[in-house]
């Protein structure tokens, strides 16, 4: 009798558990945090005299990145120079943005260039 009674509550409890919502999958991190820690990381490993360059490209402009704001974290706006060393800046969804980083030596006397990253002041 207590086996069959067992075997009952255990099929219970396999049903109830089955029919119950799964538990809601962690939300996924934003892609605008992950990246501007991401040039934090490359930029401290650079040495005295390197510094990093960073593009994005959108059709046919390129923009060497000088700041990269993020006022919210789904979006960033890139600011920079153009090939004409021209001004130029891009507002670009996150989860879409694409840079190409690379680090060059800087010969002296010139002074190596840092990106400067950025996020809204918290109230």
């Amino acid at each position: 009798m207590a086996f069959a009674d067992l075997t009952k509550q255990l099929a219970q409890q396999a049903l109830l558990s089955a029919t119950k919502d799964p538990p809601a999958a962690a939300a996924p991190e934003s892609a605008g945090p992950v990246i501007l820690g991401q040039l934090a990381l490359m930029q401290r490993a650079l040495k005295e005299d390197e510094e990093l360059i960073v593009l994005y490209q959108a059709g046919g402009e390129r923009i060497r990145v000088l700041e990269v704001f993020l006022p919210s974290p789904e979006v960033a706006v890139l600011s920079g120079t153009d090939a004409n060393r021209a001004s130029a800046r891009a507002i670009v969804p996150a989860s879409s943005l694409e840079l190409l980083c690379k680090v060059a030596k800087v010969p002296p006397p010139a002074k190596p260039m840092r990106v400067s990253l950025a996020v809204p002041k918290t109230k």
